[in-house]
């Protein structure tokens, strides 16, 4: 049954409190006036889309819609509170039965009252990341695996392939296959857990996160009666960022849309970056398919950033085919063009950032008004050790800090106990990276290695009197590393120390451990490159302790209302702005990413990416890149393509004269700008 709603519109625009045409520009306007049926809003980097979003709900409330009968659906609680607390002040009283907020949030409060109809009780507890991990122990203890005895997926793991299969809706072997196919001898035993996981969750009347939409799409398509009625309830659906959906999400959308058909969809194709998270582009990409008569607005007026950097932004993500074309126009004055900087090496580019950052400063921008963006966390190793020098505060955002990194720690701690056999803290923590050993034994072990003269008598020590047979599995395996660390120990070259760690039993227990293995062995290879700078094991050791705790007792401990520069990969960037933006090591085995391009579609997501970091620009961007490789091989880096894909009259190409400090010399041909020393 197909029912129709008209908006009431009995009043006269004198009588609203709102002037839509003047507080809106005519795109804006468009959307929020004639968002019935299905509609699709392209809302272009920077062109007010929260704006438009919040001026449709108060356009519906205005026009007699009741707050009860819209749905916003966002993808974090706090911007749902953001959106109604301006519609609040738009309309002067808060629209206090409307169902706003996350996918999660609604999901769970529906199926609080139909929790029966999916064989739960009303009282289910949600399971947090942490819960559902000592949840799938217990199922790996009951399946008699021995986590101590052998490298077996963690916890951890298991639970991200089961969210991944869940969310994209493709079956567990397939993802194990993409994700590790090393794993599919014992694929039968991770089937086994994920249905075990599912059982005792039933059985415990609780859920995880991804239940509490699997389960309310079950509620939808099995129960007919309460599918008519949510939809008969919400007359107006709108959803924000629409291109970050997965299959789940786009499916209940279109199931509670079934009996108004007004379902207004906000979002930016050429912002799809999620992927890896399950996301789905071909939900935005296939609306119009999905939903018949579906109307097209397109957001293209920009707020943010200057004509010059909007240049770049277009020519970018035109280079895309799978996309809604979209060409941004700026609205802010025409300012500097961005500039290319190739520098000699991976040093010279982070002491160029550092000096600019502290010469921008110097002219009056707040440090937390410029942003350093990344492919990968370890791009920024290099130059977090020379803003630590520099004394120059950041905040890392998503993540932890290069050294303090629990992998790099670890192979850390192997290089210390090569250079100090006495080093107790380190050995500990090696030993209680090995199967089956714990902190107690890793003490007893402990006693035994103290006295020993050279690594060679690690690998004979007969410790057998003082281990289980579980730990003995471990002791041998930590043995077997320092076995194969031997030739390169010889060679005394840190770098190859590093690299021999990351490809010895640490990387299986890694892969074991870490649902993003292959970043943490990336951030290893970085270290092994950092590291050819260093002749001598004890002269590297000593610069990583004396950067850990500089960092700590001073560069960015700070003040608590210090402002500080902002250092985040792209993704973390994402929806955020500054003033003026770095993007480094934009060179193409960095960016796009290497393992990104094996995917379908990987490289038109690696370029909406860098265009996701051109956007995040408001008056100056900056493009980087070392010339050369790591600091021992000197071998040259091919330019991201991306950067090739970019006209070289939209930047300004910088020419590093020396690599101390550098000042603007504009006495050059077009397009070139040259860094001199400072006098």
């Amino acid at each position: 049954m197909t029912k129709t709603f008209v908006l009431q519109n009995q009043k006269k625009s004198a009588d609203f409190k709102i002037d839509y045409q003047k507080e809106l520009n005519q795109e804006q306007y468009r959307a929020v006036s004639e968002g019935n049926g299905p509609c699709l809003v392209l809302a272009g980097a920077g062109s007010g889309k929260t704006r438009t979003i919040v001026y449709r709900v108060a356009y519906l409330i205005e026009h007699g819609i009741k707050s009860e009968n819209i749905l916003l659906v966002t993808f974090t609680n706090k911007a749902a509170r953001e959106m109604l607390e301006r519609v609040e002040a738009l309309l002067g009283r808060y629209p206090d039965k409307l169902w706003g907020g996350t996918f999660h949030h609604i999901g769970n409060r529906l199926l609080r009252q139909y929790a029966v109809k999916v064989g739960y009780e009303p009282n289910f507890t949600i399971l947090d990341e942490e819960d559902s991990q000592a949840l799938i122990k217990v199922c790996l203890k009951e399946a008699g695996i021995d986590l101590k005895a052998r490298r077996f997926p963690s916890a951890a793991v298991i639970k991200d392939l089961i969210s991944f299969a869940k969310n994209s809706q493709i079956p567990l072997i397939e993802v194990i296959t993409t994700k590790h196919p090393k794993w599919l001898e014992i694929e039968n035993q991770i089937q086994n857990i994920s249905r075990q996981y599912e059982v005792k969750k039933q059985k415990n009347n609780s859920m995880d996160f991804d239940d509490l939409l699997v389960n309310w799409l079950r509620l939808l398509k099995q129960e007919p009666a309460i599918k008519d009625r949510l939809g008969t309830q919400f007359h107006y659906i709108l959803v924000d960022e629409y291109q970050d959906t997965n299959y789940i999400q786009a499916e209940i959308i279109k199931e509670l849309s079934c009996v108004h058909h007004n379902v207004l969809v906000v979002g930016d194709d050429a912002q799809s970056i999620y992927s890896f998270r399950a996301a789905d582009i071909g939900n935005i990409l296939n609306f119009p398919a999905n939903f018949p008569q579906t109307k097209i607005f397109k957001l293209e007026t920009n707020y943010r950033s200057t004509p010059e950097i909007l240049s770049v932004a277009n020519k970018v993500i035109s280079q895309n085919v799978n996309q809604y074309p979209k060409l941004l126009r700026p609205m802010l004055k025409s300012f500097v063009k961005p500039n290319l900087v190739p520098a000699t090496s991976a040093a010279e580019e982070a002491q160029f950032i550092s000096q600019m950052i502290l010469q921008l400063r110097d002219e009056g921008l707040a440090l937390n008004k410029m942003a350093v963006l990344f492919r990968a966390a370890y791009h920024s190793q290099e130059l977090e050790f020379e803003l630590t020098k520099r004394d120059i505060p950041y905040d890392y955002r998503g993540g932890v800090r290069f050294f303090e990194r629990s992998h790099i720690k670890d192979a850390c701690a192997f290089l210390k106990v090569i250079n100090n056999l006495k080093d107790e803290v380190a050995w500990l923590r090696v030993l209680n990276l090995q199967t089956g050993i714990g902190e107690v034994t890793a003490g007893k072990i402990y006693q035994r290695l103290k006295d020993l003269k050279t690594m060679a008598q690690v690998s004979r020590l007969d410790i057998s009197d003082i281990l289980t047979p579980k730990s003995a599995i471990g002791w041998r395996g930590l043995a077997g590393i320092f076995d194969d660390l031997k030739s390169v120990i010889d060679d005394q070259s840190v770098s190859e120390l590093i690299r021999a760690v990351a490809k010895s039993d640490y990387q299986n227990y890694l892969e074991s451990q870490f649902p993003n293995w292959q970043e943490r062995l990336e951030d290893l290879e970085q270290l092994a490159k950092f590291a050819e700078n260093y002749m001598s094991l004890n002269a590297f050791l000593s610069e990583i302790s004396l950067q850990e705790g500089f960092g700590a007792d001073r560069g960015q401990a700070g003040r608590a209302d210090e402002a500080k520069l902002v250092l985040t990969t792209i993704h973390q960037a994402k929806g955020l702005e500054w003033e003026v933006v770095f993007v480094i090591n934009l060179i193409d085995a960095a960016f796009p990413n290497q393992r990104a391009l094996s995917e379908d579609g990987g490289l038109e997501e690696e370029r909406r990416l860098f265009y996701v970091a051109i956007t995040r620009a408001k008056q100056q961007l900056f493009f980087s890149y070392p010339v050369t490789g790591s600091h021992a091989s000197m071998y040259l880096n091919t330019p991201s393509q991306f950067l090739g894909e970019i006209p070289a009259e939209l930047m300004e190409k910088v020419k590093l004269i020396d690599d101390s400090r550098w000042i603007k010399n504009e006495d050059l041909d077009d397009g070139e700008v040259q860094y001199l020393p400072e006098v």
